[in-house]
């Protein structure tokens, strides 16, 4: 997620609100590259939600996976990767919750 490629995020994150949608997962799984604007979107992304009493959910690969860690590498650098609940993958990040609200709006970035 660089300047080019983020403000669709934003957007599609934006349209899923309109829709009504207040539970959303991003995946974040293929994504090898995020820069300051991608970080930007991320935090954009929690506070909308938040605002709608939402939740956001981000799908990365583990910190020591081979591949795909570089976001998670990012987020914790820049000490805001405890601001986000992060799953492994589609099935444990669309679980049920503790309040049983189920998040299944998934968007991939």
């Amino acid at each position: 997620m660089d300047l080019v490629t983020s403000p669709a995020v934003r957007q599609h994150v934006h349209d899923a609100v309109a829709e009504g949608r207040h539970w959303l997962v991003l995946d974040l799984s293929e994504v090898r590259f995020c820069d300051s604007s991608g970080v930007g979107v991320l935090i954009a992304a929690r506070r909308l939600m938040r605002s709608c009493s939402g939740r956001l959910r981000l799908i990365l690969p583990p910190q020591d996976a081979a591949h795909g860690s570089h976001v998670h590498r990012v987020l914790a650098a820049l000490g805001v990767r405890r601001l986000f609940d992060v799953y492994p993958d589609l099935g444990a990040a669309t679980e049920l919750d503790e309040d049983g609200e189920d998040a299944v709006d998934s968007l991939s970035a």
